[in-house]
């Protein structure tokens, strides 16, 4: 919730103001005008099928102090927002998303004493994220990105939303194209940052690992010390990359970085991990000072042990009980279609991580379904991955392969072309053609594999959020 007047929000975001309103801002920042709320803030995206501008006055009906347009209002939403005392103001440009980043910047820099927390990599970052506002919610007022609103809308509006009254912001920036998270990281500025690791998610778009490491890098131009607690950024040792940003981005602007991993020199580290029969893993967390301790994590996966070595690492940083903060992780539940496991109503157990995935996250949760007891059959429900460009079809093989170097007892291929560049390579590595079904559509899955899911099976389902494979999920829950 932002509190500025009229015109405070139009210096900072170069809007120009239409007409002045009666009241300041004082409430909700929305996109969709319907959210819109008493002394709130709507701004209206011209979207591919929504033009939000239709709906400025249906934002002032609904109270909001101020509304921002990105083409010229109609007459009539200028008449109801002078009847309604709202404020109108055009965006500089005509571009809400710079609005939305001036603004959260704005708000930002009105609390310099918020300590911000930072986290992007090609996997694991919403986990991380999760992780990040478990432990220092254990011990600070923290707000944190609500689901995946990481991107040049979601970042801002993540700022905006934060309250007065909170000590510790964690953000998630995601990334599409090269400068967005130099964007956003200039928006929420951080104090200590996080990169999980570099993979080959948007490889279409950036075109090499190098460029996407260098993408992920940006977080280190918009970081800022707070008081006495130097900017830092933690890596994972594992990562072929983290030399190459420690070297010629982090350490070149002054940042300091600590590593995490399995390697002694690491500042935190690992050792002993293990994975129960639900793939939960339990290590042994030390750090150089001589701190150590078990735990025991709630989500699934050995990948999950990075995530949590760079929360400690930050969370040490700050200065913070680390013990208090290991106990709020481990009480932390799955983050829903993130290796979320649910029982269906025919018996078989489904590893729900239909939100999301690239490759390197395909074979972490393949791994998960190797690793977790099963009685039945182990079952990988697979669609394609998006944004990787030329190295598609490559890649997706990669994928196929390791399916059947895992031993899955049935591989599910939902799409198209790439579909069948995974059944190709699984076939290739030696998975029988009774234990590879294609399929086109998740419509045809749920037909076709929902009714053969039976007790004791183990069934993983994963693919690009496009791919829609949460569909297959709610199909197998609902039979």
């Amino acid at each position: 919730m932002i509190h500025m007047s009229v015109d405070d929000v139009a210096r900072a975001t170069g809007a120009e103001v239409l007409l002045p309103g009666s009241v300041d801002v004082a409430g909700e920042v929305v996109i969709d005008s319907r959210l819109a709320a008493p002394g709130g803030l709507f701004v209206a995206f011209a979207g591919e099928r929504v033009d939000g501008n239709a709906y400025l006055g249906a934002a002032a009906r609904l109270g909001a102090a101020a509304v921002v347009a990105s083409a010229e209002p109609a007459p009539e939403a200028l008449a109801e927002a002078r009847e309604r005392g709202c404020a109108v103001l055009r965006a500089e440009g005509d571009d809400c998303e710079e609005f939305l980043l001036r603004l959260a910047r704005a708000w930002r820099e009105a609390h310099p004493d918020w300590l911000v927390v930072a986290v992007t990599g090609s996997v694991g970052k919403t986990t991380t994220k999760e992780m990040l506002a478990a432990a220092f919610g254990s011990q600070r007022r923290c707000h944190a990105t609500r689901g995946n609103l990481n991107n040049l809308i979601g970042g801002p509006l993540t700022v905006l939303s934060a309250p007065d009254d909170t000590e510790v912001l964690v953000c998630e920036l995601g990334m599409n194209h090269p400068h967005e998270i130099e964007r956003l990281a200039a928006a929420c500025q951080p104090a200590l940052a996080a990169i999980t690791n570099v993979g080959t998610s948007h490889i279409g778009i950036l075109g090499s690992r190098e460029n996407i490491a260098r993408a992920k890098a940006e977080i280190v131009s918009g970081m800022r010390a707070l008081g006495e607690l130097p900017r830092t950024l933690a890596l994972t040792s594992s990562c072929d990359y983290t030399p190459f940003i420690e070297e010629g981005f982090a350490r070149p602007a002054g940042v300091e970085v600590v590593r995490v991993g399995a390697a002694p020199a690491d500042a935190v580290r690992a050792e002993s991990v293990s994975l129960d029969d639900e793939g939960r893993p339990t290590a042994r967390v030390l750090c150089s000072d001589g701190w150590s301790r078990e735990v025991t994590l709630s989500v699934p996966g050995r990948a999950a042990v990075d995530d949590l070595l760079l929360a400690v690492a930050l969370v040490w940083r700050a200065g913070l009980d680390r013990d208090v903060a290991l106990d709020a992780v481990a009480a932390m539940t799955a983050t829903s279609m993130r290796l979320d496991v649910r029982e269906a109503p025919c018996g078989a157990r489904v590893i729900d991580d239909s939100y999301n995935a690239a490759p390197a996250s395909m074979a972490s949760s393949l791994d998960v379904l190797a690793q977790m007891a099963c009685p039945g059959r182990r079952v990988a429900v697979l669609g394609e991955m998006g944004e990787l460009g030329g190295e598609a079809v490559r890649l997706h093989g990669y994928v196929g392969a390791y399916a059947a170097a895992k031993g899955v007892d049935l591989l599910v291929l939902i799409g198209g072309e790439l579909a069948d560049a995974m059944a190709e390579a699984a076939r290739t590595m030696g998975l029988s053609e009774d234990r590879v079904e294609r399929l086109a559509t998740v419509e045809d899955a749920v037909r076709v594999i929902a009714p053969v899911l039976g007790a004791g099976d183990l069934v993983l389902v994963k693919a690009s959020r496009a791919a829609g494979l949460d569909g297959f999920v709610r199909g197998v829950l609902q039979r």
